[in-house]
């Protein structure tokens, strides 16, 4: 199998640029990620777990593994943390020097770009054959197939996800006589008055800066209600019905938004609708606790992105955390071990807790601190009944970052100004993603 140009030269300026930091020693028990099929071992002894995001999750595994070794006191879990802004390059690194680990946090981001390269197990099997059969959530679980880029199968098994939020200020809300803007059109009735001309008063607040294209493809397909992003091996992004979701969406800046927002990331979005009059905010569950802090719990709520006027609603898929079964591990069967502990309800629930995000496991969706956060409530049981449908982004893509963020954030800002139409962006956006998918085809046949 070759390896795709793109992915070559997105690796080659992350190893040269970071490989002082990133130098690894052979902290797994395996020694590389050449190709070795590593074996399933007695089920005893060390294992090595490499945690990608160790800044905000180090404690609750520490609690997991004290837990899990408990139970399994024949198997011992070296834990390394990574900083989340390190891990694709650490497993680069890993993967050319050694060192890769038994079981390792692995990201829907940069999934792909580890199965290409054949180090990634299989997981379907073991997870048929286990407690986890039929205890996943299955909009995660598809996305985590699309991430891997080879049909239907798993190479990790998800632990957590975001979900895009619709924040409300229930003051405002209630002092305008308005119901929570469930639907499309509720939203853009309440965006147009709560807004209070010639005052700070404002019905929303749009991302245009960092972040900006994943908010603004929500509200595309949110609106067309299309399910699928690609019609065969051509984008759906700029489908007509896209297109003029996209222009109703951009037309809300300066009307019903503060002029500020064409350069806003998601840190000065959230600050200024904490602490100012706006009245709604579409951001991810993450920002709940900056919410809480700033205006108490009476004053908002939040819902999953609003519906269609027949009930159908349409979300583009987020980012799914996970953790991957290494193929040079040779003590499978302990580090499965692990991971089945990790993604059971109890360790799910907790971790899950602690990090602020929605649980994978389907049994934690009754759990107390689930059912006291409403928005997180919310989320998950849009996620789990079905009622939600999942446009899964091609994180699999080596180009799918720079197409959806740098290489395009600046042109959503001109369509924020008038200097780019938005039928001109779809189609530009959707000539990059059908080239990229289109070597990707070719560099990806077998």
């Amino acid at each position: 199998m070759r390896i795709s140009r793109t992915y070559n030269r997105g690796r080659a300026v992350a190893a040269v640029s970071l490989t002082a930091v990133l130098a690894l020693t052979a902290t797994a028990c395996g020694d590389d990620g050449s190709g070795g099929s590593g074996g399933e071992g007695s089920g005893k002894g060390e294992i090595t777990l490499w945690d990608n995001n160790t800044g905000e999750r180090r404690e609750i595994w520490a609690r997991i593994i004290k837990d899990f070794e408990k139970q399994n006191p024949d198997i011992k879990v070296k834990y390394v943390g990574l900083p989340i802004d390190q891990v694709q390059a650490k497993y680069d690194t890993a993967i050319e020097g050694g060192g890769l680990p038994d079981v390792g946090g692995v990201g829907t981001a940069y999934l792909s770009n580890l199965v290409i390269r054949d180090v990634l197990e299989p997981l379907d099997d073991r997870i048929d054959a286990g407690p986890l059969k039929g205890k996943l959530v299955p909009a995660l679980v598809d996305s985590v197939k699309a991430a891997g880029g080879r049909g239907d199968t798993m190479y990790s098994v998800p632990t957590s996800t975001n979900n895009g939020t619709l924040w409300y200020r229930t003051d405002l809300f209630a002092r305008a006589g308005l119901e929570p803007p469930t639907t499309w059109p509720a939203f853009y009735a309440a965006a147009g008055k709560l807004t209070k001309a010639g005052t700070d008063q404002f019905g929303y607040t749009i991302r245009g800066g960092a972040g900006s294209i994943a908010p603004a493809m929500d509200a595309m397909y949110g609106q067309s209600g299309i399910t699928s992003f690609w019609n065969g091996d051509r984008t759906t992004v700029n489908d007509p019905r896209n297109v003029a979701a996209l222009e109703k969406y951009v037309a809300l800046y300066k009307k019903v938004t503060p002029s500020a927002d064409v350069n806003n990331d998601f840190i000065k979005m959230v600050a200024q609708w904490d602490n100012g009059t706006i009245g709604m905010l579409t951001h991810n569950l993450a920002s709940y606790q900056d919410h809480v802090k700033a205006l108490g719990e009476e004053k908002f709520k939040g819902l999953p992105y609003p519906a269609q006027e027949n009930g159908t609603r349409v979300q583009v898929s987020n980012p799914v955390d996970g953790l991957g079964l290494f193929r040079n591990s040779e003590n499978k069967a302990a580090a499965w071990k692990l991971i089945e502990f990790a993604a059971s309800h109890a360790s799910n629930s907790a971790w899950n807790e602690s990090a602020g995000s929605i649980p994978a496991n389907t049994d934690a969706a009754d759990d107390a601190w689930i059912q006291q956060a409403e928005p997180t409530a919310a989320a998950m049981k849009a996620l789990s009944d079905g009622s939600t449908k999942i446009v899964n982004l091609p994180y699999y893509l080596p180009d799918w970052n720079t197409i959806s963020k740098s290489g395009n954030e600046p042109d959503f800002q001109k369509v924020l100004l008038g200097d780019m139409s938005a039928k001109e962006f779809a189609d530009k956006i959707a000539k990059e993603l059908n080239e990229a998918q289109a070597e990707w085809n070719e560099q990806t046949k077998s």
